[in-house]
C-alpha cells in the first residue's frame, strides 16, 4: 500500500524537521467524492470526532421526548469540553435535571484541559472530578438514554449495555456501514469505539448536514444536534480551541469536531458536504493545520473566517522562553 501524502510540515528555523502524512475525504450526501487525498478506505477510529453521531441515540430512544433537552445540553452531548467552570457547572446541572448526580458518571476523572481551570484547582487544592472529564457531557446524554429506555444506568459504558447498542445502531444508520467486532476498541472515556473508513465518516457528516439519506426523524435530530453545537461552540470545546473558534467564526455554516490521535470530522453545512481527516502519526497540531487548510480551500471563508483558519494552518512553534522557533503548516 502506498504511503499517504504529506499534508503538514513542522519547520524549525528554515528547515523541515517533521513531515506529517494523512488522508482526508470530502463527500456529498449521495456519496460523491468532492475531494480526497490518501487512503480514504482504510478504517480508522474516529474517537471523539463523532460525538454528534453518537448523540443521535438521545432521539432514537426518546430521551429527548422525555427530558426536552435544551440546546446547551445537546451541545454538551457533542462536546469534548475543557473542564472550565462553565462546562463543569453545565454538566452538573444537566445531571441534576434528569435526576442523577456525578456518582453515576463512568467516564473517570482527569485534570481540566484548560490551563486556567487546572491552575484554579491547584490553588484550591481541589481534586478533579468526573465533571472535569472532557466527555462528561456525552456521558450525561448517554445516562439520559438509559433512563428513557428504563434500563439500569450502571455499566452503561459497556459494549453490551443497551445504551451502547443504541449508540452503535445510530452510528451505523448514519454512515451506512456495519460496525464490526473485529474493528472495535475502548475509548479514553471507557465507551466502545469502532473503526470505519474515512469515506464513511465523511458521508455520515454529509447526511447529517443535509438530512438526505436519512428518514425524517433522524434528519430532524441531526439538524438539532448540529444547530446546538454551532450555537454553543464554547460548550463543545473551550476557550481558544480550534473547534470553538471555527464554529464561532462560521456562525452555523461549519460543524467541526476533533478527536484523539489526529482525527478531524465535520460538515460544510451550506454546501451539504461532510469531511473526515486523519493525521497518520496522531499529531493534533498537525491535524488542525490539515483541516484548517481543507476548510480554507473548500468552505469559501470570508476575511474573518480566513483569519481564524490561517492562524491554525500556520501555527508558530514556541520554545521555553516563548520565542518563535518554527511553525507547523498545512501543505494540503
Amino acid at each position: 500500500m502506498d504511503a499517504n501524502p504529506v499534508l503538514a510540515e513542522a519547520l524549525r528555523g528554515n528547515w523541515i524537521e517533521n513531515r506529517h502524512r494523512g488522508a482526508f475525504a470530502v463527500l456529498d450526501a449521495e456519496g460523491t467524492v468532492i475531494a480526497s487525498a490518501g487512503d480514504m478506505d482504510r478504517p480508522v477510529f474516529p474517537r471523539s470526532a463523532i460525538k454528534s453521531m453518537q448523540a443521535l441515540a438521545i432521539f432514537d430512544r426518546h430521551a429527548f421526548d422525555r427530558f426536552h433537552h435544551t440546546s446547551e445540553e445537546l451541545a454538551l452531548a457533542c462536546a469534548s469540553h475543557h473542564g472550565e467552570e462553565v462546562h463543569v457547572n453545565a454538566v452538573g446541572a444537566f445531571l441534576d435535571r434528569v435526576g442523577l448526580s456525578i456518582e453515576h458518571l463512568e467516564c473517570g476523572a482527569h485534570q481540566p484541559t484548560n490551563g486556567v481551570a487546572r491552575e484554579r484547582l491547584r490553588e484550591t487544592h481541589a481534586t478533579p472530578s468526573a465533571l472535569h472529564n472532557n466527555c462528561s457531557g456525552k456521558h450525561a446524554g448517554m445516562l439520559s438514554v438509559a433512563l428513557a429506555m428504563g434500563v439500569p444506568t450502571a455499566g452503561y459504558v459497556s459494549r453490551e449495555h443497551e445504551v451502547q447498542r443504541a449508540v452503535r445502531a445510530a452510528v451505523e444508520l448514519v454512515i451506512g456501514e456495519s460496525l464490526t467486532e473485529d474493528r472495535c476498541g475502548t475509548d479514553g472515556c471507557s465507551i466502545p469505539t469502532w473503526a470505519a473508513p474515512l469515506r464513511a465518516w465523511a458521508l455520515g457528516f454529509a447526511r447529517m448536514a443535509t438530512g438526505r439519506g436519512l428518514d425524517a426523524g433522524h434528519a430532524a435530530a441531526a439538524e438539532a444536534l448540529f444547530d446546538a453545537a454551532t450555537e454553543h461552540p464554547l460548550l463543545v470545546a473551550g476557550t481558544g480551541h480550534f473547534d470553538t473558534l471555527v464554529m464561532d467564526a462560521f456562525a452555523g455554516r461549519v460543524m467541526q469536531k476533533g478527536g484523539a490521535e489526529g482525527v478531524q470530522c465535520g460538515a460544510i453545512r451550506d454546501k451539504g458536504w461532510g469531511y473526515a481527516l486523519k493525521c497518520d502519526d496522531g499529531n493534533m497540531a498537525a491535524s488542525q493545520a490539515m483541516v484548517a487548510g481543507l476548510l480554507l480551500k473548500y468552505a469559501d471563508p470570508d476575511e474573518a473566517q480566513r483569519q481564524v483558519l490561517e492562524g491554525f494552518a500556520r501555527q508558530p512553534t514556541l520554545n521555553v522562553r516563548k520565542a518563535v522557533v518554527g511553525e507547523v503548516r498545512a501543505v494540503l
